[in-house]
């Protein structure tokens, strides 16, 4: 399974179980997410602590859950990244966009 899903508190933990989330998968993380919100979720963590690379497609992916988030006035956090996927997400100055954090429990503190 690419991806997996459990809920704590009100808050869905998306963990990406996979080393490279790009255009051959994102697009079921995508559903995950919309499934995710019609299901009235509206805080979620992405952890990312196993990917070791995200292309284009895989950034769309995080782009929805936050925009999802902040469109049912909830929260989005993305936690785990690698120095990879690090890099393109400042790259693309997504860092000033999404709330990042080192990791699942920071990011639960975050949402909290």
């Amino acid at each position: 399974m690419d991806f997996t899903v459990e809920q704590e508190n009100g808050t869905a933990i998306v963990s990406v179980n996979i080393e490279r989330l790009n255009a051959s998968n994102a697009a079921g993380l995508k559903a995950e997410l919309v499934l995710l919100n019609k299901g009235s979720v509206n805080n979620i963590v992405i952890d990312m602590s196993k990917a070791k690379y995200c292309d284009s497609s895989g950034l769309s992916a995080i782009l929805v859950a936050n925009r999802l988030c902040k469109d049912t006035n909830g929260q989005f956090v993305l936690c785990g990244l690698q120095v990879n996927v690090q890099k393109l997400i400042e790259i693309a100055q997504l860092d000033k966009v999404l709330a990042l954090a080192k990791d699942r429990d920071a990011a639960l503190e975050l949402i909290s």
